[in-house]
């Protein structure tokens, strides 16, 4: 969406973002935050949690250190996201299911019901560039943690009687360790794992995801809710009823 510059007082914003941009590609080291760089760094996050801050692909290098203290445990990303799951509980509530086996909910999985922390802890927060290579390597690990307000959701939704799909980017390959990933983090009883197919390889989320939920809905599914830490996993053709983002300022998926 394309906006108009109302005054030059916002030019100093701009330029700030742009000094991050920079630190951030020529890989200058994170430092302690402090003050008005730590404000800036939260006016940071307030873009990407919006999505008005799209295709970056690191974190800041001077926001490592602000995104280090926001997704420690605890800390304000764990309130955030109870905050988020109480929204959703009061959502679902007011839910009149019909009950014949078509009222579904859709997760992702990735910072939305597992939690893959103690992987970013080892790559500065999101400050280095997505290696698949390393990130496969974890996944295959099955470490991923549980993220106890997200099953709390899960397990609530699931006894109300939705139909709980989990659609996730991981491949198909992938499909034996992320079960036993879910298992060990408590989520059992969803009744679709859908993961991405070899003729799905390469397409981005935001088409994707909305490609897979339409073959929901063409079977007769309500999506009543979707759940995810990414806009991509939420907008597009074919959403749910509502759609809530969970906190995630550590990457970004188009």
């Amino acid at each position: 969406m394309a906006f108009t510059l109302q005054s030059a007082s916002i030019f100093p914003f701009l330029l700030f973002l742009l000094l991050l941009s920079t630190a951030a590609a020529n890989g200058s080291s994170k430092s302690k935050l402090c003050g008005r760089s730590a404000s800036r760094c939260l006016a940071w996050r307030l873009s990407v949690e919006t999505s008005n801050l799209k295709n970056w692909s690191v974190v800041p290098s001077k926001c490592v250190g602000y995104v280090e203290k926001y997704m420690r445990t605890p800390g304000q990303y764990w309130e955030d996201s109870k905050v988020a799951v109480l929204t959703i509980l009061g959502y679902a509530k007011t839910v009149k299911l019909v009950g014949d086996g078509k009222d579904a909910w859709i997760f992702d999985i990735d910072e939305t019901l597992l939690s893959n922390l103690p992987y970013y802890q080892q790559h500065e927060y999101g400050g280095e560039a997505y290696n698949s290579t390393t990130f496969e390597a974890w996944v295959s690990e099955t470490k991923a943690l549980v993220l106890p307000s997200s099953l709390l959701l899960y397990n609530v939704l699931l006894a109300r009687g939705f139909k709980i799909f989990l659609l996730t980017g991981r491949d198909e390959y992938q499909r034996n360790i992320t079960t036993h990933n879910l298992f060990r983090a408590g989520y059992k009883g969803w009744d679709g794992l859908i993961l991405r197919g070899v003729n799905e390889q390469g397409s981005a989320a935001g088409v994707y995801k909305p490609e897979k939920r339409g073959e929901l809905v063409k079977k007769g599914y309500r999506l009543w809710g979707s759940v995810g830490d990414q806009w991509s996993d939420l907008s597009g053709p074919y959403e749910a009823s509502r759609s809530f983002k969970l906190p995630n300022p550590m990457y970004y998926i188009s």
